[in-house]
């Protein structure tokens, strides 16, 4: 070993050093990673009750196994007659979302982005982001006060004169869904991709404006390449959650008469564990543990995908 060598050596802090001398920055990560651990970790050790045969007096390692090799509640749950019917509409809610939703955002985005009068521009963009902050209840609330055929503002005295129903048709549920939740959460998703435009070199559009390039071809050829990546990311991590659609605003939304679209695996799962006379949490976790595993699957091949086609992608 050469002198530099030896020099270099002697002078490489170790972790016990390191840690002194920056202390503050430990401090400051170690509540979140705490956190992290206690609610998305620790959990994990209750995924075991998807394979019990779960006795609350014996506890869950004490419960024996569940028959078919563990794999009975599974088969109870692919067997069962509302599987298809809350996978169809799981997968509908989901897809439809994020046809939906992306686009919507990366319009508003790129519009506020050619907006001229900065006054207007920041209307705009408080007024589209200020329902994201409206709680799922209260804003399925404002949806009852506007759609109900008896008291609502435009059901009322638009749909209820030719006889349409909009909360209690299965058929508008859907739309009823996912075009209240762009409204509620386009002005978030424009955020993102507004950061993206932001690192748009400027001297692009310049040379594209002397090159006779208009509004259009501008946006084509120069902010949606640069959009691009960050919509593929967030593709990859929509997808993941195609069928964890989140539940309460479903729940919130749902009655007797849309049932038959409303009810979605969440839901199922919710009222088979916490709702029932008699939970069967076994169940329940066995239909978590599959959507978990779907959306892990789903997470890798879309990324897989996004690599090869355009070279974007977590791996």
């Amino acid at each position: 070993m050469s002198k530099k060598t030896k020099i270099q050596t002697g002078h490489r802090k170790t972790f016990g050093q390191y840690f002194l001398g920056h202390w503050q920055l430990y401090v400051m990560i170690a509540f979140p990673i705490i956190m992290l651990f206690i609610f998305a970790y620790a959990p994990m050790y209750g995924v075991i009750l998807a394979f019990k045969d779960y006795k609350v007096s014996l506890g869950i390692w004490g419960s024996p196994w569940a028959p078919n090799h563990g794999f009975y509640n599974f088969i109870r749950f692919f067997g069962n007659y509302n599987f298809r019917e809350c996978l169809r509409n799981t997968i509908v809610l989901s897809v439809y979302s994020m046809l939906v939703s992306m686009p919507c955002s990366i319009i508003l985005a790129i519009s506020l982005n050619y907006a001229k009068n900065l006054a207007y521009k920041k209307c705009v963009q408080m007024i589209s982001y200020c329902p994201y902050f409206i709680s799922t209840v209260v804003f399925v609330g404002i949806i009852n006060m506007i759609f109900d055929n008896r008291s609502g503002v435009i059901g009322s005295f638009l749909f209820n004169n030719f006889g349409i129903n909009v909360l209690g048709n299965a058929g508008y549920f859907s739309s009823l869904y996912v075009w209240s939740g762009v409204w509620q959460g386009i002005g978030f998703g424009a955020i993102i991709y507004m950061a993206a435009l932001a690192g748009v070199d400027q001297e692009q559009h310049e040379a594209a404006i002397i090159d006779g390039a208009t509004l259009l071809q501008r946006i084509w050829y120069v902010d949606l390449p640069a959009i691009i990546p960050t919509a593929i990311i967030m593709l990859i991590l929509n997808m993941g959650g195609t069928l964890n659609i989140g539940y309460e605003k479903i729940l919130a939304m749902q009655n007797q008469n849309n049932i038959a679209m409303s009810e979605v695996i969440s839901t199922y799962s919710y009222k088979v564990s916490l709702v029932s006379t008699f939970p069967d949490f076994p169940y329940s976790t066995a239909i978590g543990l599959f959507q978990s595993l779907v959306g892990l699957l789903l997470i890798l091949i879309t990324n897989k995908i996004a690599d090869k086609l355009s070279g974007t992608g977590f791996l």
